[in-house]
């Protein structure tokens, strides 16, 4: 799966766009939408370049998502979700925590209440952080709705066609 814009807009929104490298919250060397690898004080970049480091920086955690959940393992929403959980605190965390087990399980309630204990950064719980995580828990939950509407939608079909049936039996 690929990451829709939706998706890289929530990143985006979160990681805020620096052109020039900065340190973050913990220290950390950084520049663009919360690019990281090799970035120097000093470094400036383009609002294109900065799109560029994003989709570089996406693709080894699409692989590994859909690697790990396979191609029909989630619904869009949710691993758009995923994406930008595994953006920030990466893949080696998501794939050694709870939310992992509840999503692969399909205990999707579980999983989407998971994404709030992820907001602690040096020590300490950070308000963006916790209202990332809120944004991630809502993204996923999405899919609660989705699938509410697909069974109603099913219903839906499978009533017009006994009623059919019955008419047809009947008349």
């Amino acid at each position: 799966m690929r990451i829709s814009e939706q998706g890289k807009q929530l990143i985006r929104d979160f990681e805020g766009l620096r052109l020039s490298a900065y340190r973050d919250a913990v220290g950390v060397l950084t520049i663009g939408y919360g690019h990281t690898r090799g970035v120097r004080l000093g470094q400036v970049i383009t609002r294109t370049e900065a799109e560029k480091l994003l989709s570089a920086d996406l693709e080894p955690i699409e692989r590994q998502l859909t690697a790990d959940l396979g191609e029909d393992g989630v619904l869009q929403c949710q691993f758009d979700a995923l994406c930008s959980f595994c953006f920030n605190l990466g893949i080696g965390a998501y794939m050694k925590s709870t939310l992992r087990k509840y999503v692969k399980a399909g205990r999707d309630d579980e999983a989407d209440r998971e994404f709030g204990k992820w907001v602690h950064a040096g020590g300490r719980v950070l308000p963006g952080l916790v209202r990332r995580r809120k944004a991630e828990a809502e993204l996923y939950a999405q899919a609660g709705g989705v699938t509410a509407l697909f069974v109603g939608v099913l219903v839906m079909i499978a009533m017009g066609l006994a009623i059919a049936f019955f008419r047809e039996i009947v008349l």
